[in-house]
């Protein structure tokens, strides 16, 4: 008998196995326990489910829930039963998975207008899914096959990013007769969806889930409602372009239509953003500071710059100050509870020095801006300084622009906040949405690493840190503001997949995050590239890309 050689993470035991033993198998007779039931593996830092029979030596490390990856195989699995819901009540409906909002996901039903009952049931049926715990079937098929299933059960939304891949066999899922094609894996079974709701919201149902580090308790619902009326407008004007989801943005690439989605895409943010400037100017006699916030690579610096211009259209005179000049030197920067930097806490900034200069700015006084350099991670001067007039106006933009601690001693009325984020508007199909937080982290990547010469490695080390800090110090304050912004353009990821792919290539397998370069890789494989030459020097994108006309 032919046996492989594995080596478990989780407890350090190693063990051989007969040739074909499959995840599940291995994990049983090592007797891993984990916080909660076992949804999947890495195998070499590749993500597996737990179907995946074994043939050569591996590494395995096994996951549940409280893992990112793990909760991702959570959220298409209840996508699936949700699907299934609705097309055995409405077979005449589709089921469109929209966006998060209000830590859940918003779904929306095209050909039926819910009420509270119709939700109700299709909540019982998902229920009556689960309790059968009948298992997910992956299955890999020709993809002309595949194609055919998806038209007979009406998703004709997946069947032309399955012939824009060309491959000549596809994945898929399968529960019972209704299958879905999802650019990941699932968990086994219908039973171990235990924990979700799914309720009444706006126009549609709200699906909620788990919270990460206390799995048996769902997320309670935050009302984002600016957030949700953000995402609507921007989906609503994709209804009127016709782009809703990726297959119309690669349609556009494959048909000479890329140069007018860009031009219509930025010139919906100049009109929005001129819109804001015309606010500002209304309350001109009273707001002497605005403040940008937003996680992180939003697109907050160049925003703040095309808002200046926007205001001196208006007759104004603003200035520009970052919160990024006011980092602590790196040695002062605070650790959290990992004992890493923590660049996303309040305390990373100086903000004793931040208060001082900006009372110095608003009573009239000069003062000399400092600078910091993200290499070394130390505080310089360069001689840059800056003073206010009482026809000036000052844009604040950083992270924290919106936390009342940042700037307590300025009275609410002087004040005008504005919240900026990359709400990405187009999904994958009418059941795979495209999260913000990816397209902040591609946006991110490209940048540091083009700017601040840091490896797709770090980058997606840090990712994690970042964003509880933005859990911590910037989503809580977001509904506070006066005004939303949405940074994303409907063909960015188009173009960022050229300049993200060769440096995600450089993450190695034998390193943690090969895992999530390789996600990332495979999201933009179903992405056709648009060219850079038609975007203009002013684009928020061009903060990432290179190329703008703005100075950073």
């Amino acid at each position: 008998m032919k046996t492989v050689h594995i080596k478990c993470l989780n407890n350090g035991k190693a063990g051989c196995y007969k040739v074909g033993t499959p995840l599940e198998e291995i994990a049983k007779d090592l007797g891993i326990k984990l916080k909660t039931p076992i949804l999947g593996a890495y195998v070499n830092n590749k993500l597996r489910e737990l179907s995946y029979e074994v043939y050569h030596p591996k590494t395995i490390e096994f996951i549940d829930i409280t893992r990112p990856d793990g909760m991702r195989m959570y959220i298409r699995s209840l996508s699936l039963v949700l699907y299934k819901a609705v097309d055995e009540l409405y077979p005449k409906a589709q089921l469109r998975i929209e966006h998060s909002v209000s830590k859940g996901t918003y779904c929306s039903v095209e050909g039926e207008e819910l009420n509270i009952d119709d939700v109700l049931r299709i909540n019982k049926r998902m229920k009556e899914i689960i309790a059968s715990d009948t298992p997910f079937i992956h299955r890999q098929e020709e993809s002309e096959e595949v194609i055919t299933r998806l038209e007979q059960q009406n998703q004709h939304d997946k069947t032309e990013l399955i012939r824009h891949r060309g491959q000549l066999y596809t994945s898929y899922h399968q529960l019972e007769k209704h299958i879905g094609l999802y650019y990941g894996y699932l968990v086994p079974s219908t039973g171990y969806l235990k924990v979700f709701d799914l309720i009444k919201y706006y126009n549609g149902m709200l699906l909620q889930i788990p919270k990460r580090n206390n799995p048996d308790e769902l997320e309670d619902i935050v009302v984002q409602n600016k957030m949700f009326d953000i995402f609507q407008e921007f989906a609503e004007w994709n209804r009127v372009l016709n782009v809703r989801n990726l297959a119309d943005i690669n349609d556009s690439c494959s048909n000479g239509k890329a140069e007018t989605l860009i031009k219509i895409s930025e010139a919906l943010h100049e009109k929005k953003i001129g819109h804001i400037a015309d606010m500002i100017d209304e309350r001109k006699k009273s707001v002497k500071l605005v403040l940008i916030s937003g996680p992180s690579s939003s697109g907050k610096t160049t925003f703040g710059k095309r808002l200046a211009i926007q205001l001196m259209v208006a007759g104004m005179k603003p200035l520009n100050l970052s919160l990024d000049n006011y980092f602590v030197n790196r040695e002062k920067t605070p650790l959290d509870e990992n004992g890493e930097y923590d660049f996303e806490a309040l305390n990373a900034l100086d903000v004793e020095l931040f208060n001082e200069q900006l009372l110095d700015l608003l009573a009239g006084k000069e003062v000399e801006i400092p600078k910091f350099n993200f290499e070394t991670g130390q505080r310089y001067y360069d001689g840059e300084k800056l003073q206010m007039n009482d026809d000036n106006i000052l844009i604040v933009e950083g992270i924290h622009g919106l936390n009342p601690q940042l700037t307590h001693l300025i009275p609410d009325q002087s004040k005008f906040k504005i919240y900026v984020s990359a709400l990405t508007s187009v999904n994958i199909d009418n059941q795979n949405l495209i999260h913000t937080t990816d397209n902040r982290l591609v946006r991110r990547i490209v940048r540091d690493y083009k700017y601040r010469k840091y490896s797709a490695q770090d980058t997606i080390s840090r990712w994690p840190s970042v964003r509880r800090g933005e859990d911590s110090h910037i989503f809580p304050y977001q509904e506070e503001a006066d005004v939303m912004f949405n940074t994303a353009l409907l063909y960015e990821l188009s173009v960022l997949k050229q300049q993200a792919e060769p440096i995600l290539l450089e993450v190695q397998p034998n390193q943690p995050e090969y895992t999530e370069a390789r996600r990332l890789l495979n999201f933009f494989s179903y992405f056709r590239p648009i060219q850079t030459s038609e975007i203009p020097p002013t684009s928020i994108i061009r903060e990432f890309l290179g190329g703008s006309s703005f100075d950073y």
